[in-house]
Formats: structure tokens, C-alpha cells, sequence
């Protein structure tokens, strides 16, 4: 791997653990799943318009890994609203890599290394361990780390489906393109309705003129985040052509350091020793599931 690829990767994953913390920071998860949506829409319809037609073989996962992928984003913010910053981000993705090598194995009929054994086992305790890194013992309920256990398992999902779909859409680009237009309308249209709902039960912003204030006064930060999202993604791919596939997802997992060091910085989490080694074993652990 190059020096310039190796810098753009870390940068990958700062810009990565950024905009998770801007997701945290917009106050209503409606609000910021709607925004998070507005630029994926965009360069979707863009793609679309210029790119030939998946073939049929792709809609399927298309459809599917879109509603997966709005699933993710709102169970993202919801999480980040009752969580602390450092334990919910970590723990949402961190456990995906160990879910897909698991169903890989299982379902998939693939074999596993050691070394990817091990990575197995390393992850599985350092989750464990970063769950209980909170103090006070045992994790409470309302803590939103169920719900970040939860975006873990989703991300896993869209991981495996994406995997098989964008085989069998002959382009590549076209899948994503055709992916961001549909996952972006959905987000934006749940974000809408679940404003409408929150409305008429005398909660959150409202679907009317409510809804449209709290949107203008965060669109600024959280267009910015949705911006930095796609430039993370664009990032990666493009590494994903100049090195080994295996080192390029090892590394922008440093993103889950990134997000310790802003949990602390950012949002004035207490620094706990305990949860920094949980999430370097973490990054540790999905290493070598992907390179070993």
C-alpha cells in the first residue's frame, strides 16, 4: 500500500467518525435522517440519469438493501440520542465484521482461518467488554445500546446483500447509483411521516411548519455530514482499486479510534482507559479477521 493510499484511508476515517458525530449532534433523529438523505438523493438521481439500467437480476437486492439501509440510518441516530458517543459507535461497527465472517462460515459454506478464528473470538470480547464500560456496572436500559447492537446486526445484512447483489448487476456504479435514489427517498419519506406522527402525539417536530424549521436550523450540519458520508465512501472505493481489499477494510476501521478520541473531545464523554482498550482490541480484532 502507498504512502498516498495509506493517508487517504486514515482520512477516510476520520471523515467517517465525523459525520457519525454530526449525526449524534443534530438534537432529533428524524430531522437528521432526513437531511442525511437530501445528498444521496441528489447524486443518485445524477447517476441514474447517466448510467445504463442494472440488470433484472439486481433489483431484488436493490430493493432489499434499501430498506435495510433506512433501517440502519434511523436505528443510527436514534441510538446516538440515548448513547454516548464512543460506546454506541464502536459497538454499531464493530459488530458487523464479525456477524459476516460468522454467516460466511455458517450459511455460505466458507472456510475460516485461524488467524480469523482468533479475530472472531477478539471482537466477540472486546464488544462484550465495551458494553460494560459505561461505569456503574451492568449496562441500563435506555442507554441505546441495544439500538446500537441492533444497527450492528442491519449493517451486517446490507453487507451480505450488497455482497451478492452488486455481482449481479453487470455495473457496478449503476447498483449504487440506483441503491443511494431509492434508500435516500425512503429515508427522507419515513423521516416525514414519523415528524407527522410525533406531531399529532404533542411530540417533536411536526410534518408542517414545525418540521420545517427544525430542518432549516440543522441543514447546515447535517448536509455537511451527508457531503462528508459520500466523500468517506467515494474514498474507499477508490483505495479498493489501488490495494489489497483485505488492508483497505483493516484500516479505515481506525475510524473507531477516531470516534473514541471525539466521544471525549467533542461531547465531553469521561475518559475511561478500560473503554480505549476495548475498542483498540476492537480494531485489533476486525484486523485480523481481514487480512489473516
Amino acid at each position: 500500500m502507498s504512502a498516498i493510499v495509506f493517508g487517504a484511508l486514515l482520512g477516510a476515517a476520520i471523515l467517517h467518525a465525523s459525520w457519525n458525530a454530526i449525526a449524534k449532534a443534530i438534537p432529533d433523529p428524524r430531522v437528521a435522517a432526513g437531511l442525511f438523505g437530501v445528498v444521496g438523493l441528489v447524486g443518485g438521481a445524477v447517476g441514474v440519469v447517466l448510467l445504463p439500467l442494472p440488470e433484472p437480476a439486481a433489483w431484488p437486492f436493490i430493493a432489499g438493501s434499501s430498506v435495510l439501509q433506512t433501517g440502519y440510518l434511523l436505528l443510527l441516530v436514534r441510538a446516538y440520542r440515548h448513547g454516548e458517543f464512543g460506546q454506541v459507535y464502536p459497538l454499531a461497527r464493530g459488530l458487523p465484521p464479525m456477524l459476516v465472517t460468522v454467516v460466511s462460515l455458517g450459511v455460505l459454506g466458507e472456510r475460516l482461518t485461524g488467524g480469523q478464528l482468533a479475530g472472531v473470538a477478539v471482537v466477540s470480547v472486546a464488544l462484550t467488554g465495551l458494553v460494560f464500560t459505561r461505569g456503574g456496572g451492568r449496562p441500563r436500559i435506555g442507554s441505546g445500546l441495544g439500538l446500537a447492537a441492533a444497527t450492528g446486526v442491519v449493517i451486517a445484512a446490507y453487507t451480505l446483500v450488497d455482497g451478492v447483489g452488486v455481482r449481479q448487476a453487470g455495473q457496478p456504479l449503476s447498483y449504487l447509483a440506483w441503491l443511494f435514489l431509492l434508500e435516500s427517498g425512503l429515508v427522507l419519506a419515513v423521516s416525514v411521516a414519523l415528524a407527522g406522527r410525533g406531531s399529532r402525539r404533542g411530540s417533536g417536530p411536526g410534518s408542517g411548519r414545525e418540521f420545517g424549521r427544525a430542518i432549516r436550523r440543522s441543514a447546515p450540519l447535517g448536509l455537511l455530514g451527508s457531503v462528508l458520508s459520500l466523500v468517506a465512501y467515494a474514498i474507499v472505493v477508490w483505495a479498493q482499486s489501488r490495494a489489497p481489499l483485505p488492508l483497505v477494510s483493516a484500516l479505515r476501521e481506525t475510524s473507531l479510534l477516531f470516534a473514541a478520541a471525539i466521544g471525549t473531545l467533542v461531547f465531553r464523554e469521561p475518559f475511561r482507559v478500560s473503554r480505549l482498550v476495548a475498542t483498540a482490541a476492537v480494531v485489533a480484532g476486525i484486523a485480523l479477521l481481514q487480512t489473516s
